[in-house]
This record gives C-alpha cells, structure tokens and sequence, in this order.
C-alpha cells in the first residue's frame, strides 16, 4: 500500500476568518454536525485513513534565513493508505470538506527517500 498526505484547502482563510476564530464562532450543534460527518466518513473510508490528524491554523514561512508570518489556504491534513493515486482520489470524492465554500483538497503520494530507511 502506498501513502498519500491529503491537504485540505479553504481558500476563505486566506482573507477571512482563522480556523480558531471559526471554530470560537461556530454554535455548539453546527460543531457537532460538522465533526459527526467527518465521523462518517472516516468510518466509511475503512482503514483507509492512517491518520486523521487535525486542523492547522497560523502559518510562518522561513525563506532564506528570514520568517514571516501570513495566512495560507491549507486548513488541515490527514494521512491515507491507498494502492494508487486514483484509488486516494476516490475515497475522497464524498469528503464533508467540500460542504465548506472554496474548499478543495491536494493529494500527494509519499515515496520512500533513497538510504533513510
């Protein structure tokens, strides 16, 4: 089985809101409704998922030696075990990330570095 890291993207948290301060500002039941469809999901999905992970709010990037801080789109991440890319693309077709408006999500295939094990 290969590895794919799944990047979930919001592109509202570029301009908007931080994930902490939507989730501040989200009533308890949308919260409960929210978190029960990635429940579903997750269980649906089998072993499929390796790890679910959780959100990721405030970003730094470090450029030659100099850091900045700013907002990025990626709003979380989970880890999936799947036999082809195709595969990793289909369990996440049904995903509740894209009841968010201007979600998306990239997947990347982990591949093993050369000598590391």
């Amino acid at each position: 089985m290969k590895r794919f890291l799944v990047l979930y993207r919001t592109e509202g948290a570029l301009g908007g809101i931080s994930v902490s301060e939507m989730f501040a500002n989200t009533l308890p039941e949308q919260m409960a409704a929210g978190m029960a469809a990635w429940q579903a999901w997750h269980e649906k999905s089998g072993g499929a998922v390796v790890d679910l992970r959780a959100p990721l709010d405030h970003s730094t990037t470090i450029k030659g030696g100099s850091e900045s801080s700013g907002r990025s789109s990626i709003t979380g991440y989970s880890i999936l075990q799947a036999e082809s890319m195709d595969e990793a693309a289909a369990r996440m077709k049904e995903h509740p990330h894209f009841r968010a408006p201007g979600s998306s999500v990239e997947i990347l295939e982990s591949v093993s570095m050369p000598g590391m094990g």
